[in-house]
């Protein structure tokens, strides 16, 4: 009887990876196809098994992209990661005049539309000097990605037990001890939300990278996927080689963080 009611939510659970799960099925099926075999049979599924587009996709010097992309984006998510962490423990776990302005001044940075900034900060990098670098990148980045992660890990701290703190007092911690050997270990599972957020978000960021980059050789990944673009057509085989190849490391990062992830997401493992 119990196994009776769970069908409804097994067919909805089956629905939905049908419809995530086609879409990465035929890429990865459209990516083994010749350019003629996809223009004969475009939604047919793993009728070929060509896979001269993977070495098409690194002949063309793609590695190079990929390289920039996954510096920039983990560097970027690691330094966010930190910086977020240090900014959320004072705003979850101390009492002080200015804590919620500050709090609300972080969660304002979420309503803010990003790419209503693209002009002054493509100034910025230019009277800096670093325009047309990865440094352009990162601070523009970090500094969109924090207010999310700010959210998210305050509300994560704010369910941690005082009597954790308390402990560590008593066995002579200070609040900087405190942060690292108490409150990291256990802000594991909200970091690697953070972590996963970021990451996918900043492996397909294209518009800062379109203003910010110029040249070859510091393009990102969503910029050297143009080389498949031709003047009058696509290659669209390809092009669905490099996406899958460039899926490769969202897939394994969220595979093995999934439960951490959840757990998150859940608003805190640690209930007071």
């Amino acid at each position: 009887m119990v196994a009776a009611k769970k069908i409804p939510i097994y067919l909805i659970a089956l629905l939905l990876l049908v419809f995530t799960g086609y879409p990465f099925v035929y890429m990865l099926s459209t990516s083994l196809k010749t350019q003629s075999g996809f223009f004969e049979e475009p939604f047919s599924l793993f009728n070929s098994f060509d896979f001269s587009n993977y070495m098409s996709v690194f002949e063309m010097g793609i590695g190079h992209y990929f390289k920039n992309s996954l510096v920039l984006s983990v560097s970027a998510v690691l330094i966010v990661m930190l910086v977020a962490a240090m900014a959320s423990y004072p705003l979850s776990r101390m009492k002080f005049k200015m804590n919620r302005p500050l709090f609300l001044l972080f969660i304002s940075g979420m309503m803010l539309p990003i790419h209503a900034t693209l002009i002054p900060v493509f100034k910025l990098s230019q009277s800096m000097g670093i325009y047309d670098t990865l440094w352009a990148l990162l601070g523009p980045y970090i500094a969109f990605s924090l207010p999310i992660s700010v959210f998210i890990l305050t509300q994560f701290m704010q369910e941690i037990p005082k009597e954790l703190e308390e402990a560590a007092k008593i066995d002579g911690c200070s609040d900087f001890g405190i942060f690292w050997r108490v409150i990291l270990p256990v802000l594991t599972p909200a970091l690697m939300t953070v972590f996963i957020y970021n990451f996918i978000h900043l492996w397909n960021e294209f518009i800062f990278a379109l203003v910010l980059i110029s040249s070859p050789e510091n393009r990102t990944i969503p910029l050297g996927l143009q080389d498949f673009y031709g003047e009058f057509s696509v290659n669209i085989p390809g092009l669905m080689a490099a996406l899958t190849l460039f899926s490769l490391p969202i897939l394994v990062a969220y595979f093995f963080s999934q439960e951490k992830v959840v757990k998150g997401l859940s608003g805190g493992s640690v209930k007071g």
